[in-house]
């Protein structure tokens, strides 16, 4: 490498995009733009700056773009009043938590509405203009730890990844009543309430929420209605996962975003269409006779973005929206894109057709909000960076930041007993040959393609090939494509990848097969452990917040209570399934590893805990692999893609000095590789 070579510092340049938000007449959109700014004083001892972000708010009316906060840390949650002439949003300051503040766009300062410690969430306007209504613990920080008093433990879930400890009493519901500034708790929940929805008529809310505490830790989830003046009412019956809730324009229905009760985790995400007024007493939404109807029936990819990239900091909605009384418009996930669909309704509420609305094959939207005819979006393709679109005009230029030439990926198609996979690999420019490096994605339900991934762009542009590919079990084409790898992790899903990487290099030859690398994240983590732990072809590996046992993952995991049930069919605390599930850990197998291992993972790590990642590290030290253990303190599941900047740019360090450590080209004549 020459002084010349992107190296980490790369990412400092870099500007993200998020939440763009319409505007009620759809002529204009607010979004946030959070950059990572280096004026805060380097530490001797560090290898870079102290960056952090800074957010602001920004408006646009597809001709002009302008600031319109200039908070000193993290500006964001734009959200518009009915009227159109107030924008609220939340500012986060060194004193604590995000506080509301409201903004008159008709001139004049913003002005804080709220002094709650433990911030405010998710504020939503009434469609009246009368109310706000927000989530907030009402708590600041849990010091607990640092006074070094005990923490007793009495529910189901106490971590959660991204919040550390959970606090002991739910996040409370708020409404602010906006022109007294009067502020109440509307409601005090027992668990933990999540995406909540105003009825067209102002009347009340729709939230979501499970029953008790252990049917959440399970992700048996209900929907329920709480009126402005009346009691709490449980709606469904649905006890299973329930990702949003969408009032239908006549307040008597609702659109729901989840999977049905009974189904496994490989379930993609589906609409619903459900009655607000039922007697949960006298029907089962789940029996044949008054099930609800699908919204997007016939259509074989899961709603939501499924597609991974690194370039995204802040909040990015894709909740779904009634166009009009009869049209849903909706996210999907299809083959390495994610477009805009609509559903209509047929005759008497039942499915009529799904079409797209705004899809680029090539192409991902990972955030989206439509209102008054209007559409604000975020665009991103695999060599163009995120970018704002309103109404088809893109009015951010953020792809001018990167400090180096984005490249073009190639499609990789190779076969499986499902028919064609894909894949891609993104080449450094020139002719001579280059290391190969191998990524595999998490989930395992998630989804490579279309997404700008500047790690993947930095690997290429400092002369090594990245080659990343969606075996089964990932997103995007279709339900059996998913179900395949239900209880048969390591199975079908590693010979794919390892068939992928072999059609490419066997089409490129350009790849040198004495240099090759094996990488991935939480289930790519886990595969990356697989496959080093059943192969040797490898010359280096790193894994990060991995997956080596799955037997402790169950009771260490936020998740853990419920995944291995849903993802095999299996779980920790049976005895019958303890066996096969050491059948299915690479710790298992470790006594067979010998490449070179990388192991990152944060400290707060509850998706998957550092425990994982602490036994593989002593496996493989015990076994005299070469290892190196980095641990990422303050640091959670979200390390690469969100991270604090300073820590971002220690681990790219980490892998970039890994991978120029074992894959070196050598100064001894090279031998011909054989298949």
């Amino acid at each position: 490498m020459n002084s010349s070579t992107p190296g980490p510092e790369s990412l400092l340049s870099l500007v993200f995009p998020s939440d763009p938000q319409v505007s009620p007449d759809g002529r204009q959109a607010a979004f946030v733009l959070t950059r990572i700014e280096e004026d805060n004083p380097r530490k001797p001892d560090a290898d870079f700056p102290q960056p952090r972000y800074r957010s602001q708010v920004w408006l646009t009316d597809g001709t002009h773009t302008r600031a319109l906060t200039h908070g000193e840390d993290r500006d964001g949650t734009p959200r518009w009043s009915p009227d159109g002439q107030t924008l609220a949003f939340t500012r986060k300051g060194a004193e604590g938590g995000p506080q509301l503040h409201l903004l008159p766009l008709t001139g004049g300062e913003a002005r804080r509405v709220t002094t709650l410690r433990g911030g405010v969430s998710a504020p939503l306007w009434s469609p009246d203009g009368q109310f706000i209504a927000f989530t907030s613990t009402g708590d600041d920080e849990d010091r607990r730890d640092e006074r070094g008093e005990a923490r007793v433990i009495t529910r189901p879930r106490y971590r959660f990844n991204g919040r550390d400890w959970l606090p002991e009493t739910p996040a409370r519901l708020y409404r602010l009543h906006v022109a007294s500034g009067e502020l109440s708790v509307w409601h005090a929940p027992e668990v933990e309430i999540s995406d909540v929805a105003w009825l067209p008529d102002s009347s009340g809310v729709l939230f979501v929420a499970a029953t008790d505490e252990l049917a959440g830790a399970q992700w048996q989830q209900e929907v329920w209605h709480l009126p402005l003046d009346g009691e709490l009412r449980q709606v469904t019956r649905w006890a299973s996962a329930v990702s949003a809730v969408i009032p239908h324009p006549d307040g008597q229905r609702f659109a729901l975003l989840g999977r049905p009760a009974g189904q496994g985790n490989t379930e993609h995400t589906h609409l619903y269409l459900l009655p607000l007024h039922s007697d949960l007493d006298s029907r089962d939404l789940h029996s044949r006779e008054s099930a609800p109807v699908r919204l997007d029936a016939g259509h074989d990819h899961p709603v939501g973005n499924g597609v991974g990239g690194d370039c995204h900091v802040g909040a990015l909605p894709e909740r779904p929206v009634w166009l009009d009384d009869h049209t849903l418009l909706f996210s999907a996930t299809v083959r390495g894109s994610c477009g805009l669909f609509t559903a209509t309704l047929g005759e008497g509420d039942q499915p009529g057709t799904v079409q797209a609305h705004t899809h680029d094959p090539q192409a991902v939207i990972p955030a989206f909000t439509a209102r008054g005819g209007g559409l604000a979006h975020i665009s991103e393709r695999a060599d163009r960076f995120p970018e704002i679109i309103l109404n088809g005009t893109q009015v951010t230029h953020l792809h001018a930041n990167l400090p180096f030439p984005a490249r073009t990926p190639t499609r990789v198609p190779f076969p499986t007993d499902l028919g064609e996979g894909e894949g891609w690999i993104l080449l450094p420019d020139g002719t001579d040959t280059v290391p190969a490096l191998l990524s595999i994605h998490g989930g395992p339900h998630t989804d490579y393609g279309h997404a700008f991934t500047h790690e993947f762009q930095l690997y290429a542009a400092r002369g090594q090939a990245i080659c990343y590919s969606n075996p089964r079990g990932s997103l995007g084409y279709g339900q059996a494509w998913v179900d395949v790898i239900h209880g048969r992790w390591g199975t079908v899903d590693a010979s794919d990848i390892l068939t992928f990487f072999d059609t490419c290099l066997d089409t490129h030859p350009r790849l040198d097969r004495t240099r090759t690398a094996v990488m991935g994240g939480s289930y790519g983590g886990f595969m990356t452990n697989w496959l080093t732990a059943h192969t040797t072809r490898f010359q280096a590996a790193i894994t990060d917040r991995s997956i080596c046992n799955l037997l402790s993952f169950g009771g260490t995991s936020d998740i853990g209570l419920r995944f291995w049930d849903d993802e095999l069919g299996l779980n920790f605390h049976r005895r019958a399934d303890t066996l096969k599930l050491w059948d299915m850990s690479p710790l298992q197998y470790v006594e067979n590893v010998k490449t070179p291992t990388l192991i990152v993972h944060s400290v707060l790590d509850h998706r998957c805990p550092i425990e994982q990642a602490e036994q593989w590290y002593a496996a493989l030290t015990l076994h005299g692999v070469p290892t190196r253990f980095v641990r990422f303190p303050g640091e959670d599941h979200e390390l690469s893609r969100s991270g604090r900047p300073d820590r971002r740019l220690t681990r790219l360090t980490e892998y970039l000095n890994w991978l120029d450590r074992y894959l070196a080209p050598s100064t001894a004549p090279a031998e011909t590789a054989t298949a």
